[in-house]
């Protein structure tokens, strides 16, 4: 079997969990049959200061490295500061050499201003999905994948979906079986079930110009329970419904049923994010029944409105229940996806 050189593109401010994370999965991936070398290269060839403040030592710079799969961690400097030139062209130089190129997190950034993501699709973090797309408008933003690939370019989201993706590409290179043994030896997913949204923050709208449509969003906001129907909110302000929708479509970018619906997912989510259950954060959130809330959960975020209580309301285990390890639950009984675009949105 030929070794597999993966080599990880570093530079100061970069989140160590995004070389330590997929470096683990790759490392653990050897002690079951592959065969990756791991190497960590700075543009410059020194060493660098991650996130967590401890230096980095590095193998070389990246002009001389040699590379099958070259991973670009991120860092929160990509998104609050310019870029640097070295390191976009680190990544051109090596870009020529790699048979595949990865990105974690914000990595993405680094990839975009390379020029290395136009045409192509591409996710990153959530919470800079927005700017992303706004900074580099010929890219195909995805915000709700986990990962995304796209003609041998590997996105991913925040810094643990970097591991979803290197356990995936274990998977390509070496099949399931092994996949699945890395994954229940990390005690991780072999899929994560749904996508960014369920981990993003709450919604938050832009304020409409139009003091009629300022007046129906605010009620839509303070009491998502009532019904809603663009007829209804037409009548509230004096406007006919066609008029009410172009004004959603205008100033907000969607229609009034689809606002309405989007306000009540965040509230049920908060309800249960609080404790409530899923009966109760149905009808308090206008849903009108649990199996509406589930079916618009399942759409939306990719799980069931009970695994995302279960998922955030709290970190510890319920004594009296037993549970199993995520990772041995991790689509055992079931055939590991083949595809890298995760359903639906750290």
């Amino acid at each position: 079997m030929a070794v597999h050189r993966v080599a990880f593109l570093v530079f100061d401010g970069m989140k160590m969990l995004d070389v330590s994370g997929p470096a683990e999965v790759f490392a653990e991936a050897n002690t079951l049959g592959a065969r990756y070398s791991l190497r960590y290269a700075s543009p410059s060839g020194e060493p660098v200061r991650t996130s967590i403040g401890t230096r980095l030592p590095v193998d070389s710079a990246a002009a001389d490295l040699d590379v099958d799969t070259l991973v670009v961690s991120g860092g929160d400097p990509l998104v609050t500061e310019p870029i640097p030139s070295e390191l976009t062209a680190a990544v051109r130089h090596l870009r020529a050499r790699a048979h595949r190129l990865v990105s974690i997190c914000t990595g993405s950034f680094v990839l975009a201003a390379a020029g290395l993501l136009s045409g192509h699709r591409a996710t990153t973090h959530w919470r800079h999905a927005q700017l992303l797309a706004r900074a580099y408008p010929d890219v195909h933003v995805e915000p709700d994948s986990l990962f995304v690939e796209d003609r041998g370019i590997f996105t991913s989201a925040g810094v643990t979906a970097g591991i979803d993706l290197a356990l995936s590409l274990v998977e390509r290179d070496h099949g399931a079986d092994l996949a699945r043994d890395v994954a229940r030896s990390l005690v991780m997913f072999m899929q994560r079930p749904g996508g960014q949204s369920q981990f993003s923050a709450p919604l938050k709208m832009s304020v409409p110009r139009t003091p009629a449509l300022r007046s129906v969003t605010d009620l839509i906001a303070a009491q998502p329970a009532l019904e809603h129907s663009t007829d209804s909110l037409a009548v509230l302000v004096g406007v006919s419904p066609r008029h009410l929708t172009r004004l959603f479509s205008a100033e907000l970018g969607t229609t009034p049923a689809r606002f309405v619906e989007r306000v009540r997912l965040e509230h049920a989510k908060a309800l249960l994010d609080a404790g409530h259950s899923v009966a109760a954060s149905a009808r308090a959130a206008g849903f009108g029944s649990p199996e509406t809330l589930r079916r618009i959960f399942v759409a939306r975020l990719g799980v069931s409105p009970g695994h995302y209580r279960a998922r955030f309301t709290a970190t510890h285990s319920d004594p009296r229940r037993p549970r199993t390890p995520a990772g041995d639950r991790s689509r055992t009984d079931r055939t590991p996806s083949a595809s890298l675009r995760c359903p639906g949105t750290n």
